[in-house]
């Protein structure tokens, strides 16, 4: 099957950087989006930034402007540069991937465990 490995997170000060990382491997043929998703205690999960095959790139209103998503697709990669960091940017982070492990299975989304990243005031 599909796993998805997180790095990158932690504890950084408000107006820091962090960038995160996250590697798919296994049972993959092809890729359709990668991007990455946040939940903050008593919140629901919230789309932050995703990518297409073709670089296509979307972004919640709360971060456009301070983060960037990119991919490095010789490594099935997804990146989240975080930059200005703000204590409203404090929750858990997930790697996300909709992808295909078979070409003749239909695609499907696939998720990291995540990785904490703290913003303190």
């Amino acid at each position: 099957q599909v796993q998805l490995a997180e790095s990158g997170g932690g504890l950084v000060q408000a107006g820091g950087s962090l960038r995160l990382s996250c590697v798919a491997s296994g049972s993959i043929f092809s890729i359709n989006v990668m991007g990455w998703y946040r939940q903050a205690p008593g919140k629901q999960r919230d789309l932050v930034a995703h990518i297409t095959t073709i670089g296509s790139t979307n972004y919640a209103d709360s971060v456009k402007g301070r983060f960037t998503i990119s991919k490095d697709n010789a490594n099935n990669t997804v990146y989240l540069q975080m930059n200005s960091l703000k204590p409203e940017d404090t929750a858990v982070y997930y790697c996300n991937i909709l992808a295909r492990a078979r070409f003749w299975l239909p695609a499907q989304n696939y998720w990291g465990q995540g990785t904490q990243v703290t913003v303190s005031s």
